[in-house]
């Protein structure tokens, strides 16, 4: 290795070392990493004081991720680097629109396993009833019988029920599995808007470049199935606020599913008061079924 002389030789000395990267993915990143790295401190001629900050910074993100909330999800989506990734390697990789969309910082394993049909209400949730109906089809329209399905949203208070001790443990959860139709039907409540969480880093960068914290209503969905891509979306509310500010910048819109509201009875409940139907339909595509690391436990 050269004895570096300047700041010049720093980035090809490294560059040097990132050449005997074993791996060739592993390579081609790391070489990409150092050379956007070392441009962008360049760039901003980053300070001494300020490099000391930016590691304390992530040393109290990763203080501030636990078993309920990843700080570091929190952080991409808030860069847009989420939403990025998702849209670069879905919809031929790129090339047209998708339904593919962000996992979330709050997804589960094991949800439970719940009728066609069925409610995801495991404790009182006061709130307009939900009707929903997603229909999941391949690349050609055809309906995708066997699908796994995960349905899972924040309760009209804004909060997951891992945030809120006062639900039920998965409360505004359940797993479906498509019929022939294709078609997963839930009940559940209204979702509404809600704030990320702004009592850590995130929020702290959201107050200094004067951002509001909002998400648009949603719900989530996470499809599977031997034979098709796993399935990661977020079917937003099409009349909610925030969708064209959403602080994650996750709304595209192939996302925005058909939202009505409804006075008169439901035809299976009856008399349930206001009501609201909610449909969508979503697009797995062709590739390896395999689930993501769940951000929590």
């Amino acid at each position: 290795m050269t004895i570096i002389a300047n700041e010049r030789d720093v980035t090809p000395a490294v560059q040097k070392v990132m050449e005997r990267t074993s791996d060739p993915r592993l390579r081609e990143i790391m070489k990409s990493l150092i050379t956007h790295l070392h441009a962008f401190v360049r760039d901003v001629r980053l300070t001494e004081a300020e490099f000391q900050q930016a590691t304390r910074i992530l040393n109290t993100m990763g203080q501030q991720s636990n078993d309920k909330h990843n700080e570091f999800v929190l952080m991409a989506g808030s860069l847009g680097v989420s939403s990025l990734v998702c849209l670069l390697n879905n919809g031929d990789n790129g090339a047209t629109e998708t339904t593919q969309s962000l996992l979330g910082p709050f997804w589960r394993m094991d949800q439970p396993m719940t009728e066609n049909g069925g409610s995801i209400l495991r404790s009182d949730t006061p709130g307009p009833r939900l009707y929903g109906t997603f229909r999941f089809q391949d690349q050609d329209g055809k309906p995708v019988e066997g699908l796994e399905v995960d349905i899972w949203h924040a309760s009209p208070v804004g909060l997951y029920e891992n945030q809120d001790d006062s639900q039920a443990d998965y409360n505004l959860r359940g797993k479906f599995i498509t019929g022939a139709d294709g078609i997963v039907r839930f009940k559940s409540v209204k979702p509404i808007g809600y704030p990320i969480p702004t009592g850590t880093t995130v929020g702290q960068l959201l107050k200094a470049q004067d951002r509001h914290p909002y998400r648009p209503a949603h719900v989530h969905v996470l499809a599977h199935k031997q034979g098709f891509k796993t399935l990661i979306n977020q079917t937003y509310v099409d009349e909610t606020d925030y969708l064209t500010s959403d602080v994650q910048f996750g709304v595209t819109e192939a996302l925005i599913g058909k939202l009505e509201r409804h006075d008169r009875p439901h035809p299976e409940d009856g008399e349930v008061g206001e009501w609201y139907s909610l449909e969508h339909t979503l697009t797995m595509e062709p590739g390896e079924s395999r689930l993501p690391i769940p951000p929590i436990k």
